[in-house]
């Protein structure tokens, strides 16, 4: 799927400026990594874009992501981009025996499925850190991503009362996964969005 019927797509089923803010911010964040990771940029730009487009009509964990994969597949989204998105929900650890130990993996909590190839793992990474960072920037008295850092994120984080919609252990671990530094991830994300800041409102008063 290219990017202009995807983002038709997304379109279709999200009228809500904040969640298309997000899918532009994961989207931004996913195409960064892709270059990174030397991987095709326009499907992991994509994933990210789509990763939620089910959320405003089916917000519950029952329903998202699971509600959206049919429609996914019918409009010709590849195998692996339907899998990483439904694999992008909150983790739970499973056990699995190999040899006498037990071998931890990550799956999601909405689908039960488990986060196994870099496209599936960074999807995961960056989409609660994406909204922490926006999170981040709205506070700052510019209301710019161009005055916030990694250090920043990380003092916002150890701030409970701050941003509480957002995990903080899913951050932490999903930046675990991808074996990455969480200050060079969230360097990384940061950059990514201020790429598009002006798409996003926070290029700055």
């Amino acid at each position: 799927m290219d990017r202009p019927t995807a983002w038709q797509l997304l379109r279709q089923y999200t009228k809500n400026e904040s969640l298309l803010k997000h899918a532009l911010g994961v989207e931004a964040a996913m195409r960064a990594y892709a270059r990174k990771f030397g991987q095709d940029e326009e499907l992991w730009g994509v994933t990210g874009l789509l990763h939620d487009f089910d959320y405003e009509l089916h917000p519950t964990a029952a329903e998202h992501p699971a509600w959206g994969k049919p429609i996914l597949e019918a409009a010709g989204c590849p195998p692996e981009m339907v899998y990483a998105i439904q694999a992008h929900g909150g983790p739970r650890w499973l056990s699995h025996a190999t040899d006498s130990n037990a071998e931890r993996a990550t799956t999601s909590d909405h689908t039960g499925l488990p986060r196994r190839t870099r496209l599936d793992k960074t999807l995961y990474a960056v989409d609660e850190l994406v909204g922490f960072i926006v999170a981040v920037a709205l506070v700052r008295p510019t209301k710019s991503l161009f005055d916030v850092e990694a250090s920043s994120v990380r003092k916002k984080m150890k701030d409970k009362a701050f941003a509480r919609a957002v995990n903080r252990e899913e951050i932490v671990r999903g930046a675990a996964e991808l074996g990455v530094d969480l200050d060079e991830h969230i360097t990384l994300v940061i950059q990514a969005m201020q790429g598009i800041a002006n798409e996003l409102g926070l290029q700055g008063q």
